[in-house]
């Protein structure tokens, strides 16, 4: 990365504070994600805009940060997700399920992901898009609702409460004690069953089942969601979808070294 730096040429300290402050910007970016204004950007690094400014060009030109054509925000880039997928690929659970995530959208052309837990909550890591005229896709390094998607519920099923509780508490703002109700039965099915089926909780007219990966301990790993237009993604199918992603997600389990049987059949 080459970025015109204010202090005066003289070799290599200014070199790595130029690198630091390009790593602090990039750094921005993704707690910021998936996008910002240059201005919010500038005041969470405490720099100039007009420094920021050069810094973020110098990230667009090698791919590492990108700008929306229409808002003029900034997020990251797609060689920032390649580096981060790098990172992630050394999890087992990517390893192991991305074959099996593969397999499964061949066989009903629906749309499979897997989240992993990061630090804004349920994170898409790996996208099988479905080959239909209609794909729904989500997008790497997307952050699903806890309460409000599928995939979350999951996450907040299995995992300890003390790393859901953040979360957990920003999202119950509000919620009525019906919805706190049946996100209780919601709990209480998944726990039971070990999959999640659902009707247009995240986006009206998108069904989507989730099923959870365990490993080593029988801790859970991550999270195995398919998604389909409503349309075609109907009752009889998605049961069938259901049953097919708990068995997949038993497999990579036994796989990752979980228990045998973590559910009944």
């Amino acid at each position: 990365m080459t970025v015109e730096i204010e202090t005066p040429p003289g070799g290599r300290q200014q070199k790595v504070q130029a690198a630091e402050v390009g790593v602090g910007i990039l750094k921005a970016l993704a707690e910021l994600a998936p996008a910002t204004s240059l201005t919010r950007l500038a005041e969470h690094v405490g720099m100039p805009a007009s420094k920021v400014h050069r810094y973020l060009q110098a990230l667009i030109a090698s791919g590492f940060a990108e700008q929306d054509s229409v808002t003029h925000h900034y997020g990251l880039g797609r060689e920032a997700l390649y580096v981060g997928l790098a990172a992630v690929g050394h999890l087992d659970v990517l390893k192991i399920t991305a074959p099996h995530l593969a397999t499964l959208r061949d066989e009903l052309n629906e749309t499979c992901f897997l989240a992993v837990w990061g630090n804004k909550g349920p994170t898409v890591v790996y996208v099988e898009p479905s080959s239909g005229a209609v794909t729904l896709v989500t997008h790497i390094g997307s952050v699903l609702p806890l309460l409000g998607s599928s995939t979350g519920l999951v996450f907040h099923t299995f995992l300890n409460a003390r790393e859901t509780a953040e979360l957990h508490d920003q999202e119950s703002v509000g919620l009525t004690a019906m919805q706190r109700q049946e996100i209780e039965q919601h709990v209480r099915d998944i726990r039971s069953t070990g999959v999640h089926q659902i009707h247009g909780l995240l986006m009206a007219g998108v069904n989507a089942v989730s099923s959870p990966v365990f490993t080593v301990g029988n801790k859970l790993a991550g999270v195995i969601t398919m998604v389909g237009s409503a349309s075609v993604f109907t009752d009889t199918v998605q049961a069938d979808a259901a049953q097919r992603l708990r068995a997949t997600a038993q497999v990579i389990s036994a796989r990752m070294g979980a228990d045998a049987g973590l559910f009944g059949a």
